[in-house]
């Protein structure tokens, strides 16, 4: 037993010694500022980054492969922080937001079978495409809602995740998850959206959805800014183009354009105006009218409360404060 338990002490010491010399040899020295930026970090390990973790990120941010405004969830008071700590110069933060590219809820798209299984999206599309007609849809069981970690993500009544601004921090997992990629992050401003991903052709679309888009181009032509495109039949905003006027919106004959800025006040011009004639000119809906070098009125019934007039108007005689302007263009 004597034997034993000595045979078992040096063996032990032996293992010490060759650990102790191992850690030695493969030592790897850590940057000392790896835990202080881990600390300014959210600490959510989202992974929206690219990166398994927050610590990943760190390691990314030492190592000069990830840009400091990579964290979503960080903010602009936590992205200057960790600029200010890294001698890095950043510009304005954007913050993003997901954004649903899909108008074709329960009432809206063609449902053309019943899917009785595991709710999930994925799932659903695997098994016979999900139910509805069109293969660029939203399928509606709510997988985006069970993946994100911040509870931003509820369905609404018509079959479609509703984001709520306030809490999702654009980690990005909604739109991984989404098997039909009709989630994607934009600038949590831009708030006239295209609600539709297809690009099958208008006859096609009409048969399968009532609001998608039937690249009819009108959103193209009356966009004073340029930020509406169309690619083939599916049209597009650009949202650092866009100046949220919601042109578009009002004059899409489809509905397939959202304007969350509605409802919009149309704008009224006060006494102070010259008569220069300029926001007429640049009103796209005739709703100024008005003779030179004389007070112009606006007609409530023709605006839409896009504003562009607004910043054109030389002795600022033009306020968004009437009445609310109509739904439609």
């Amino acid at each position: 037993m004597l034997e034993a338990i000595v045979s078992l002490t040096g063996l032990g010491f032996v293992a010490a010694f060759g650990l102790g010399l191992a850690s030695k040899k493969f030592h790897v020295e850590v940057d000392p500022r790896l835990e202080k930026i881990e600390e300014m970090l959210p600490g959510l390990n989202c992974g929206g980054c690219g990166y398994p973790g927050c610590s990943g990120f760190a390691e990314g941010l030492l190592a000069g492969e990830v840009e400091v405004t990579s964290c979503a969830p960080a903010g602009e008071e936590v992205v200057a922080q960790l600029a200010d700590f890294l001698g890095l110069e950043v510009s304005g933060v954007v913050r993003k937001i997901a954004v649903l590219k899909c108008g074709g809820g329960v009432d809206k798209a063609v449902i053309e079978a019943l899917y009785e299984g595991v709710e999930d999206c994925r799932a659903a599309v695997l098994l016979g495409g999900g139910g509805k007609s069109c293969r660029y849809s939203c399928v509606g069981y709510s997988t985006c809602e069970k993946v994100c970690p911040f509870e931003a993500i509820t369905m609404g009544a018509d079959g479609l995740p509703v984001v709520d601004p306030d809490l999702c921090t654009a980690c990005n997992k909604c739109v991984v998850a989404c098997p039909r990629d009709v989630l994607v992050l934009e600038p949590v401003d831009h708030q006239v959206i295209i609600r539709c991903s297809s690009p099958d052709p208008a006859g096609k679309i009409k048969k399968v959805c009532s609001v998608g888009c039937t690249g009819c181009g009108i959103c193209e032509k009356v966009c004073p800014v340029d930020a509406a495109l169309l690619d083939g039949s599916l049209a597009s905003i650009d949202p650092e183009r866009c100046v949220e006027c919601g042109i578009c919106a009002a004059k899409c004959p489809a509905d397939t354009i959202t304007d969350g800025l509605l409802p919009r006040k149309t704008v009224v011009i006060s006494e102070a105006c010259n008569g220069c004639t300029i926001c007429a000119r640049v009103c796209p809906f005739d709703a100024i009218a008005g003779e030179a070098k004389e007070l112009h009125l606006v007609d409530p019934e023709k605006c839409v409360g896009c504003q562009l007039c607004i910043p054109r108007c030389s002795v600022q005689a033009i306020a968004q404060t009437g009445p609310p302007a109509p739904m439609e263009g």
